[in-house]
């Protein structure tokens, strides 16, 4: 029996330093068994400390993950490119018509201003937002 493809997946964002990022490591828990999970952003940052400390509070460790920019020759291999922000959406390099174009404009935590808390909290919606949306994609992709 061969082992069914995988569908390639590029998350993008502005920096690659939290959306994309936690997205990243929500495909890989949530649908790792069908997807092959990239990110990638316009430019190479650095992963939000933020951003990490608001997934280990879902159990998903993005310490090791990289802030990475994107290769458009590997961003020709995806199936599915979807964007976090409408920076990325317009600014993506163009891709062949075959990859499937998706937009999920959230909202960036990184520039909110208020008490740590407060911004934690920003980081948590986001969270959110992206988990939601993951769930309803991987439920579309199974059906």
């Amino acid at each position: 029996m061969t082992e069914k493809k995988k569908i390639k997946v590029m998350f993008l964002c502005t920096a690659n330093s939290c959306r994309s990022q936690m997205a990243e490591g929500l495909a890989r828990r949530l649908g790792g068994d069908i997807l092959e999970i990239y990110s990638a952003g316009l430019f190479a940052h650095y992963v939000q400390p933020m951003a990490i400390q608001v997934m280990k509070e879902t159990g998903i460790d993005i310490t090791n993950q990289t802030s990475d920019a994107i290769d458009e020759e590997e961003l020709r291999k995806m199936d599915i490119i979807i964007s976090l922000c409408g920076h990325a959406e317009k600014t993506c390099p163009a891709t062949p018509q075959r990859i499937r174009r998706i937009h999920w404009p959230i909202d960036d935590p990184v520039g909110f201003m208020g008490t740590e808390e407060q911004t934690l909290n920003e980081f948590r919606r986001a969270r959110d937002e992206i988990k939601e949306k993951i769930e309803r994609f991987i439920n579309e992709l199974r059906a």
